[in-house]
């Protein structure tokens, strides 16, 4: 049985920036390092760009990431600065919940902070989600 190799935390998170960078993002998100010095690769800026034909359309969410010393065996965290109004995302702090959040609840190694933004978004497109009125447009948690 072959083994699988495992890649550094450091070279996968510098392979995600390097893609981001480039505009090498899944449509409609986008990743990058919150602070450009930040050699620790740890705090990450995350945009979405709400879906057409969704009550998210016309908008741009802005979230904060972090990669823990266990990225990639554990997702990122997530919170959202952007108030959005999401059954998996903590309405008063905007954090989302591991255990519910798209592309974090069903997290896998391989997977990426692109991954998780491209998950949630095809996740506002949900029946249950495309329809659901949103806080007031440009609002923020503090």
């Amino acid at each position: 049985m072959a083994e699988k190799i495992k890649i550094p935390r450091n070279f996968k998170l510098l392979d995600e920036l390097e893609k981001g960078e480039k505009g090498q993002n899944s449509d409609g998100v986008t990743v990058g390092l919150a602070i450009h010095d930040d050699i620790t690769l740890t705090h990450w800026n995350g945009t979405i760009f709400g879906p057409p034909g969704t009550t998210f359309d016309n908008r741009i969410y802005a979230l904060s990431l972090s990669c823990s010393d266990r990225y990639p065996q554990i997702p990122p965290s997530l919170r959202f600065n952007s108030k959005i109004n999401l059954p998996y995302i903590d309405q008063t702090t905007g954090v989302a919940n591991p255990s519910k959040c798209p592309g974090i609840a069903d997290w896998k190694e391989a997977d990426t902070m692109d991954t998780v933004l491209y998950k949630i978004r095809r996740d506002l497109c949900t029946p249950n989600n495309r329809k659901l009125p949103q806080p007031a447009e440009n609002s923020t948690y503090q």
